[in-house]
């Protein structure tokens, strides 16, 4: 009983041998994925997968780091992005988040990029709650500004923190914001001490799992492709860490999942 909460199925490396990643991971207990967009052709992607495969939901958005194919709402020449993301909407039930979407200031320095990244993901989360979904967030050394944008922008129905890398007390902020944190293959590095630490200190029922596969392989695959199945790894992990029943923890997270996707357990 394993939720993918966020993973690239729709990533050339896997999408190449998809049912047999996808046979794999079912065979290590994962049977449901949340497929996720990162821009308007991944999007698309990840919609046709949901439609094809039952086993797999599909976020659609566009990540920060795409800002140069973003085009925003008052733009005069071409058509905003965000209506193309709203018009996929239409072609699938299975779009169960708006998603990965968020800030990321890794590599940008430049203020007024920044400043239309922001613009973005205050347009996805209107989105979000027009269509009243949940989000998937994507912040990389931005977490104070999302957490103020979050504030300001409240997301209706929550989401997830993708990735999550910040501290036990941020964790607690995005929580009393309706957000669930997710752990992956990160947790696993002997250097995450403070992702340890987080899973040490917040609610079981706030706690999802990810692979964001193909990338962050767990240990001990870590530089290698990120397979579906490894999910695995981290979720024993945990169990581990946190001392508490491998069975008892998937059960939970599994249930955590369904709950913030909305996703109903039709197995």
């Amino acid at each position: 009983m394993i939720f993918d909460t966020h993973i690239h199925l729709n990533e050339e490396r896997l999408l190449a041998n998809l049912d047999h990643f996808l046979d794999e991971a079912k065979s290590n207990g994962v049977n449901k994925f949340l497929c996720v967009g990162w821009d308007l052709d991944s999007s698309k992607k990840a919609v046709e997968l949901a439609n094809k495969y039952k086993e797999i939901y599909a976020a659609i958005g566009v990540i920060p780091t795409e800002h140069k194919q973003y085009v925003l709402k008052d733009s005069q020449n071409n058509k905003p992005t965000i209506d193309e993301i709203r018009n996929l909407f239409k072609n699938s039930e299975k779009i169960v988040a708006i998603g990965e979407i968020g800030l990321d200031y890794y590599r940008e320095k430049d203020q007024d990029i920044k400043d239309k990244q922001k613009r973005m993901f205050i347009e996805h989360i209107d989105l979000a709650n027009e269509l009243n979904l949940p989000v998937s967030i994507h912040a990389r050394d931005s977490l104070q500004d999302t957490l103020n944008l979050l504030k300001e922008h409240p997301v209706k129905r929550g989401g997830i923190m993708h990735c999550y890398s910040g501290s036990k007390e941020m964790a607690k902020e995005f929580i009393k914001l309706g957000f669930f944190i997710a752990f992956g293959g990160v947790l696993t590095f002997k250097n995450s001490k403070e992702s340890k630490e987080v899973l040490k200190t917040i609610p079981l029922d706030r706690i999802v799992f990810e692979t964001d596969a193909p990338y962050l392989a767990p240990t001990p695959y870590r530089g290698k492709i990120n397979e579906p199945k490894y999910i695995f790894n981290t979720v024993e992990f945990a169990s581990t860490l946190l001392d508490i029943d491998l069975g008892k923890l998937q059960e939970i997270t599994f249930e955590n999942s369904l709950k913030i996707l909305h996703v109903k357990n039709e197995n």
